[in-house]
């Protein structure tokens, strides 16, 4: 009977837990504020590990630019490690355009805002969300 009572004093003390988290994960507002010129959009991913620069993003938005700052939000993004990219896509291919020699002919960055020469790289553009809302900023 012991037993039984622990047992059930658990089950009800997770439930509690597990009720106050927000099962529809959280919001990150994205703020990229020195974009170069009003042409086209800049296109936003926001990645995990096994997506980010190899596959298509887990979510992924647009935005227009005013006044040199483009923004968006993210919804529903669960707890986990995650990362950001974003490039000014001044032709409206939705797509990144590269030099022949494989520089960038558009702008971008990426979360954290460490930009080395080459590919952003994961452990410098990875961020923990939790439970709360997040407000970041990509410089580009």
């Amino acid at each position: 009977m012991k037993t039984l009572a622990l047992l059930v004093t658990l089950l009800i003390s997770n439930f509690i837990i597990n009720a106050q988290e927000d099962p529809k994960g959280v919001t990150i507002t994205v703020t990229v504020p020195n974009v170069t010129s009003s042409e086209g959009e800049v296109l936003f991913g926001l990645y995990d590990e096994n997506t980010f620069m190899k596959a298509a993003p887990i979510q992924g938005q647009k935005s227009k630019i005013e006044n040199g700052v483009a923004k968006i939000t993210f919804v529903n993004v669960p707890k986990g490690v995650f990362a950001i990219s974003c490039f000014h896509d001044k032709n409206g291919n939705n797509r990144m355009d590269f030099e022949e020699n494989g520089m960038p002919k558009e702008s971008y960055g990426v979360s954290n805002n460490n930009m080395n020469y080459g590919p952003p790289i994961w452990g410098d553009a990875k961020f923990q969300v939790g439970t709360e809302d997040l407000d970041l900023e990509i410089r580009m």
